[in-house]
């Protein structure tokens, strides 16, 4: 088993669903602090209705997001480093819920949600970090590059 991570950035619905399907995604666990979204279908309750009729389980996990103190800052800033170092700081507090969370990986292929492609400028990688010095399973990062063409008889897909 390994810890995914997936960021919706770039990807319409049916590729969303077809990334976690083609990767044996099991859970998604939604790390945003606040799970609304200005694309259609990936706020909270439309996502999770859309994961749930495609046979996904759905989590909101708001303590494993960023607060609104450290993205006010970056807003401002633009400082990737100080962004860092803030959630870093807050997610040293959440060693309860970080161990939750390399549990349930442990237990069903889970994939943490947030909004960027680039895992890299998303605190999902940090989150995905956290559990991985838990739980020693390795860390990959879902991106829209791999996915494979699928052909329109294979893809059965519900919407909500």
């Amino acid at each position: 088993m390994s810890i995914y991570t997936i960021g919706y950035e770039g990807l319409d619905m049916s590729s969303f669903l077809t990334l976690l399907r083609q990767s044996n995604v099991e859970t998604v666990v939604d790390i945003r602090e606040l799970p609304l979204s200005r694309k259609p279908g990936f706020s909270k309750k439309g996502l999770g209705e859309t994961l749930n009729l495609n046979g996904f389980e759905y989590m909101h996990v708001p303590e494993l997001g960023c607060p609104k103190p450290v993205r006010d800052q970056y807003r401002s800033d633009a400082n990737w480093n100080r962004y860092q170092q803030g959630f870093l700081r807050y997610l040293a507090q959440q060693d309860e819920v970080i161990a939750e969370m390399a549990g349930l990986v442990s237990t069903s292929t889970c994939a943490l949600l947030c909004f960027e492609a680039d895992y890299n400028y998303c605190h999902r990688s940090m989150v995905a970090e956290a559990v991985h010095r838990m739980n020693a399973m390795p860390v990959l990062h879902l991106q829209a590059a791999m996915l494979k063409k699928a052909q329109p008889e294979t893809m059965d897909l519900a919407f909500a």
